[in-house]
């Protein structure tokens, strides 16, 4: 197998755009192409007179692109949506992309179908490890490099290949070559597990709200022992993010599909955990503002699945927010990353049923965490911003209407410091008894 000379990435999202400028950045002999259907996404990647060209010849293509959960036919709402390209000489086809084990076999079979005589594909697994915010730190710093292939002496040479592009950067130690139906499901497995661990603490946030212990206390404790260690730990209103829910059901799926029934429902109740958080909590706001928040005025700080970052993706804040709105609250939305086009996307697909300037008569975004809690009788943390430990919480109480409620859906807050100020405030995973 020849050296790679050239890349191209298929993808110029989150996975793509970040890989591939580490690639240029640490392969200079290397020439890297990302190309994407949306073209806002390619204007953000260039300058104003770069021509994207319509053809761009590659050794290696990494395919980058959203794998989002079918809407409809067989497997609506767990199996993956699948679209593939098609290449019109050999290649080495790298699946980047999060993907249901298998795939691989299928995209062969797709790139095979639609190109020219004697092409050759050698598809390899490839998938990425990156936490949103922290991207380009774990690519200049990975864990682990996973690159699977067939075990045939062709599928062993287009690994090799790609490991020569990681040497460049990543010691030989961390670049962990395996099976490529074993590099499918390790992604799916390793995004099963962390959240996993969210929903197991979530679970025992509950019972720790109901006795009066403090999940803070319980989540470092259980955190010191070495078989277990302390991330992911930490208690919240729910996960989020784009890949969480969407492997756990992709993996949901591949159980069923191979007749795992117990699999199947053991993993589908991750899921199921996770929404019962959201909803709890929501419910929680509901029962401490005396079981009404009719008319009643409520800022939700934080829009984003996560601090640091402006993805929205299966955002625990949507969900919240939607409850609200059907106690028909008025909500006040601030984040200091999202867009407010996104907010009033996701809050309308939250609610099709809701024309838009109905949403927008009962939803405000604001432009600071002190516009949106003025006049209002509760705040909310539904993301943990940094700026939000900050705020002047005194201010704030002085702006709010009494009595103010602070529901600390992050463990963010000092909660005894803004009792001192006159909140009554109501921590996720502490209970009220002494």
């Amino acid at each position: 197998m020849p050296r790679v000379k050239q890349i191209c990435c298929i993808g110029a999202g989150y996975v793509g755009g970040p890989t591939c400028a580490v690639i240029a950045l640490k392969c200079p002999h290397i020439r890297v192409t990302i190309v994407d259907l949306n073209q806002a996404r390619i204007d953000a990647w260039n300058s104003l007179d770069f021509n994207l060209p319509i053809y761009e010849p590659a050794d290696l293509i990494f395919v980058s692109v959203n794998t989002p959960t079918k809407k409809s036919g067989v497997g609506a709402g767990f199996a993956a949506d699948l679209n593939y390209p098609t290449a019109t000489s050999s290649k080495i086809v790298v699946e980047k992309s999060t993907v249901p084990c298998r795939t691989a076999e299928s995209m062969r079979t797709i790139l095979e179908a639609n190109s020219k005589p004697n092409a050759r594909f050698d598809i390899l697994s490839n998938p990425e490890f990156l936490a949103e915010g922290t991207a380009i730190k774990d690519l200049f710093a990975p864990d682990r490099v996973l690159i699977g292939s067939l075990q045939t002496q062709e599928g062993k040479e287009a690994c090799e290949a790609l490991c020569e592009v990681y040497r460049n950067w990543v010691p030989k130690e961390k670049i962990l070559t395996v099976g490529l139906w074993s590099s499918e499901l390790s992604k799916l497995a390793a995004n099963a597990m962390l959240a996993q661990r969210i929903s197991s603490i979530n679970a025992l946030s509950a019972i720790c709200e109901a006795t009066g212990a403090n999940i803070a206390e319980v989540a470092h404790s259980i955190g010191q022992d070495s078989r277990i260690g302390p991330k992911f730990l930490r208690a919240s209103v729910g996960f989020g993010g784009s890949c969480f829910q969407k492997d756990i059901l992709n993996l949901v799926y591949l159980s069923e599909s191979l007749n795992l029934k117990e699999v199947a429902e053991y993993w589908k109740q991750v899921v199921t955990m996770n929404e019962y958080q959201k909803r709890r909590f929501s419910k929680r706001v509901v029962d401490t503002l005396f079981n009404t928040i009719t008319g009643k005025r409520i800022a939700v700080l934080g829009f984003a699945f996560k601090a640091d970052t402006g993805d929205t993706r299966e955002s625990a804040a949507i969900t919240l927010i939607r409850d609200f709105q059907q106690e028909k609250a008025i909500v006040n939305i601030y984040d200091p990353q999202v867009e407010q086009d996104q907010i009033w996307t996701d809050l309308n697909e939250a609610s099709p049923d809701v024309p838009l300037a109905t949403i927008q008569r009962q939803v405000f975004i604001c432009s600071s965490a002190l516009e949106a809690c003025r006049n209002a009788e509760a705040v909310v943390i539904a993301t943990e911003w940094a700026e939000f430990k900050t705020i002047d919480w005194e201010a704030v109480y002085a702006g709010m209407n009494k009595p103010a409620f602070v529901f600390d859906g992050r463990l963010l807050v000092d909660a005894d410091k803004l009792r001192s100020i006159g909140f009554k405030v109501t921590v996720i995973g502490r209970g009220e008894r002494l």
